[in-house]
């Protein structure tokens, strides 16, 4: 089945590795489509463009996708906006998983660090008025600050959180390592997973 898959990822130091993992999605199977593969505008626009903008211009980036897989360098977790393309993906109800691509080599032949899965950073927990996003910021969860609405639980394709106790988002969604296990043959699997996870 043909996935409309949006990948996120920390443009500058990992877009070698990235379009690595892209062309084997490509050449793999030519009904796959990447909706994703627009970051070289996001990275230019963060340079120049408001919050705001830059939120509309990712949000358009997820509109056509049913999955999203989040590529996972050394500092992908730090990343503001890989956290928002997280949480609109959630809102969406797109399926999601996060890979690991510090093994693959970059245009230099060298490979980086395994980073803080980006999935641990962010969670979700329960309040008198709604459901809330928070995040990891100096090693303490916080309410995530880029979106402040309540979520309805209706619209989470895994159990709600009960209480104020934050539920990272990667105690519902897989995460896989490129290399170990040869994503070269195995991201299309993996996609799919994350796509019936989340009943799309």
């Amino acid at each position: 089945m043909t996935r409309r898959t949006f990948f996120s990822f920390h443009y500058q130091p990992d877009v070698w590795r990235v379009w690595n993992v892209r062309n084997s999605w490509v050449v793999n199977d030519r009904e796959q489509i990447s909706d994703g593969f627009l970051d070289a505008s996001v990275f230019e626009a963060s340079k120049r463009e408001s919050p705001e903008a830059l939120k509309r211009f990712l949000r358009e980036g997820l509109k056509n996708s049913s999955v999203t897989c989040v590529l996972v360098g050394a500092e992908t977790s730090l990343r503001r906006w890989v956290r928002y393309e997280i949480v609109q993906s959630i809102i969406k109800g797109n399926g999601l998983l996060s890979v690991d691509i510090h093994d693959i080599r970059d245009r230099s032949g060298l490979t980086s660090s395994k980073g803080t899965n980006p999935l641990d950073q962010i969670g979700l927990y329960r309040t008198d008025t709604g459901i809330y996003f928070a995040e990891v910021s100096q090693g303490k969860w916080v309410k995530y600050g880029d979106y402040s609405i309540a979520i309805p639980a209706s619209s989470l394709w895994f159990p709600a959180p009960t209480n104020t106790n934050v539920i990272p988002l990667s105690r519902h969604c897989m995460r896989y390592d490129f290399v170990k296990q040869n994503g070269r043959q195995n991201i299309g699997g993996w996609i799919e997973t994350a796509a019936q996870l989340a009943g799309r």
